[in-house]
């Protein structure tokens, strides 16, 4: 995490424990703020992949089923989607740094009761708490930096990019280590004393400030539990599609199915017509809104959903082991995190649409590649670290202008904005990788199958290109 470390350097050079012990935005240190926050993006992160690494150990260590050891990822999935938009409406309403803290509190404690878990049932349902405390994080920092950071907030909100390619890398390896050498518990437990850190420092150095203008309006719990329901019902008909033995349309996908279109649709109708919204509807479909929660879906979400199943595809086309097939992931993550910081620093001279495009294109390019064979002389493992590499410096490209286009829009709506952005990438990875599997279940080559998805992705976002040109431009700080 090179902007990271840089940023916490400075701050041990240049700043003096009594610059610390004011939290006023004249002698706020943005550096040591920063890193707080960083610490909390990373441990959230880490667990996005950490758990997959476990799967057989906890089928073992708990004596259950790969299945049911499999809804522990998906129990944190489901809440983490649900929950993000509630945490953006709450930290408006009762202030970013409550959320940040509570949130931070929520996910240490969870944790630990995981690793004490004595049954996959309370695991699962612990898991599912998890991810109350997770969804908090991304909303609640946003709000933190928008509010106290002044005219560097564009810059530090885009560092964010930077973090998670980081915390996805390093989560399988730290996995392999607490399983190989020690238990799976520790997957767990390794959340702890970076939580209770982050909860210390989060006390003593990160701004307080006021309660957002949202606390003087209603909660709209009907809005909410609308939006609940469609999010859920969603994700259970991805989940089922997902499921290796879905032959014919049935009751279990219909109901969900059905459930969740009318849900929505119920929810777009009432925001529309309710005084105080549970999301404003122009941060979903207003001018410009649209745009980014479009691309953030598709280049964002739906391409990380594609390098997720970088790992099956090199195995069972190429038959790569478990082992050369997971460090792929490491040069995806590499070309992100450089690529993100690159443009952080250049994007106030050259805006937001150029680097969309570019990294867009560079996307589509790289999901070609993967799908077709490696040319004359090139080892299938450095075919895909190539291929993988593009596509992971498409979105490090794409991904501080995304962060900053919809919130220079509205920054004081920063933590529902940056909650909405959330929502759409993780539904767009949770629908790709579920309609992949779906179509790859029956298949007879996997290998073929999938890469001609990944040449159908390919298309998709290459005939959404254009919506780029509706993305709000802007250049210099907001």
């Amino acid at each position: 995490m090179p902007a990271t470390l840089y940023l916490s350097s400075r701050f041990v050079m240049n700043t003096t424990r009594n610059d610390l012990a004011h939290t006023s935005d004249a002698t706020l240190s943005r550096p040591l703020v920063f890193f707080i926050i960083a610490l909390a993006l990373m441990m959230m992160s880490i667990n996005t992949t950490i758990v997959a690494t476990a799967l057989d150990a906890l089928t073992r260590g708990l004596d259950t089923s790969i299945n049911w050891a499999g809804w522990t990822i998906t129990a944190y999935s489901v809440g983490f989607v649900l929950m993000l938009p509630v945490s953006g409406k709450l930290s408006e309403r009762y202030g970013h740094y409550a959320v940040f803290l509570g949130s931070v509190v929520a996910f240490t404690v969870a944790s630990l009761l995981c690793g004490f878990a004595q049954n996959i049932g309370q695991l699962i349902a612990l898991r599912a708490i998890q991810a109350i405390g997770g969804a908090g994080f991304t909303p609640a920092a946003t709000g933190i930096i928008v509010d106290h950071f002044g005219d560097e907030r564009d810059r530090y909100v885009s560092l964010f990019g930077s973090i998670f390619p980081v915390g996805a890398m390093i989560g399988p390896i730290f996995g392999g280590l607490f399983v190989e050498y020690w238990t799976w518990r520790g997957i767990f437990f390794v959340n702890v004393p970076i939580g209770l850190l982050v909860a210390v420092l989060t006390l003593r150095y990160v701004p307080r400030g006021q309660l957002a203008r949202a606390r003087r309006e209603a909660m709209d719990i009907v809005g909410m539990l609308l939006l609940g329901t469609g999010l859920l019902g969603g994700m259970l008909t991805a989940s089922y599609l997902g499921e290796t033995d879905v032959h014919s349309w049935t009751l279990l996908l219909l109901l969900p199915l059905v459930a969740s279109v009318a849900a929505l649709w119920g929810f777009v109708h009432h925001i529309h017509r309710t005084r105080s919204p549970f999301i404003r509807p122009r941060l979903l479909l207003g001018p410009g809104f649209g745009a980014v929660n479009l691309v953030n879906l598709l280049f964002g979400g739906m391409t990380n959903g594609a390098i997720a199943l970088v790992p099956l595809y090199a195995t069972s086309r190429y038959g790569l082991g478990a082992l050369d097939s997971g460090t792929l992931l490491i040069a995806q993550g590499v070309a992100a995190v450089t690529l993100s910081v690159a443009v952080t620093f250049a994007l106030r001279r050259i805006g937001y649409r150029p680097p969309i495009y570019v990294g867009g294109t560079i996307i589509i390019a790289g999901l070609v590649l993967l799908a077709v064979p490696p040319m004359a002389g090139i080892s299938p493992y450095v075919w895909l670290a190539c291929t993988t590499f593009l596509i992971g410096a498409g979105t490090g490209a794409i991904n501080p202008a995304c962060r900053n286009a919809g919130l220079q829009l509205a920054p004081r709506r920063a933590s529902s904005i940056a909650a909405i952005r959330s929502m759409f990438m993780a539904t767009g990875g949770i629908v790709t990788i579920s309609l992949a599997t779906a179509i790859l279940a029956p298949a007879s080559d996997p290998g073929g199958t999938q890469a001609w998805i990944y040449i159908g992705l390919a298309v998709i976002l290459m005939v959404t290109l254009p919506t780029i040109r509706r993305v709000p431009e802007h250049h210099g700080a907001w």
